[in-house]
């Protein structure tokens, strides 16, 4: 049986679904057979960001509703032959797929996969709670940004009414520069307020400015190295934390971040 991963947060604009894009490119760079769920029915986007939304044919709903088989609505990566991508519905009401159905979807998909990667919507309503009860484990995105850990507290406590084997942290948009001048919550204090150990840090990288495909880019970049640090912690349970503050240390390092409060 594959890992069933279920990528939540408390609020949205946190890059959760962006997340679950790139740590589903990243594993299956590693070797793993990786299925992306996206289980925001209404206001699904992980087609847009995996650009595959021109090649939707069938969805989840179809699937519950009986009008195709589930290895009928899979669409599988143009780049990577262990990646595919399991679609939700835009317009369709959430009240037709159960907790049972949705539940009996992620099972049997774990049984071919590695990995099901399911992107869960932002909040803590239905749909919140139908992700999280097929998956096994969890993990939370949130920003260094107050409201953001606020909101983020407040997932931690419902996951641990879930019998869930994981309930892991990622902190994402992580600004190097403002951590280092005490303008911006470090991954110390996220972890005391949210009692939990972070699995992956990534930077807010000024170079990028597409990161929902950057781990296909050959290009070198701080968010790439730190989304891949990630991918390999989720594998293999460890903890290597990318290190945002490496470049603004000493003295060259305080001259770039008085350089970046300026421009």
């Amino acid at each position: 049986m594959g890992r069933k991963l279920v990528f939540t947060s408390g609020k949205g604009g946190v890059g959760k679904t962006t997340m679950c894009a790139n740590i589903g490119i990243a594993l299956a760079m590693l070797g793993q057979k990786v299925v992306m769920v996206d289980a925001d029915i209404g206001l699904n986007n992980l087609d847009v960001v995996m650009c595959i939304e021109n090649k939707v044919t069938y969805d989840i709903a179809d699937i519950v509703e009986g009008k195709c088989r589930l290895k009928q609505a899979l669409i599988q990566d143009v780049d990577y032959p262990g990646l595919y991508i399991l679609p939700s519905f835009h317009n369709y009401d959430t009240a037709h797929i159960a907790v049972s159905n949705f539940k009996s979807i992620i099972d049997t998909l774990s049984v071919g996969f590695d990995f099901v990667i399911i992107d869960c919507p932002a909040g803590i309503d239905a749909g919140f709670h139908r992700a999280v009860a097929a998956a096994s484990e969890a993990y939370v995105v949130t920003t260094p940004h107050i409201s953001a850990v606020r909101d983020a507290d407040k997932v931690m406590a419902l996951l641990n009414s879930y019998p869930l084997m994981n309930i892991g942290l990622i902190i994402n948009r992580v600004r190097g520069d403002m951590v280092v001048s005490g303008d911006m919550m470090t991954a110390g204090d996220i972890s005391r307020l949210l009692r939990c150990m972070p699995t992956g840090i990534v930077p807010d990288d000024d170079s990028v400015t597409v990161k929902s495909d950057i781990m296909r880019h050959d290009m070198e970049c701080e968010v790439k190295q730190a989304l891949m640090i990630l991918a390999e912690n989720i594998l293999s349970g460890k903890r290597h934390m990318y290190d945002c503050t490496n470049d603004y240390r000493g003295v060259f390092g305080k001259l770039k971040v008085k350089l970046k409060k300026l421009f």
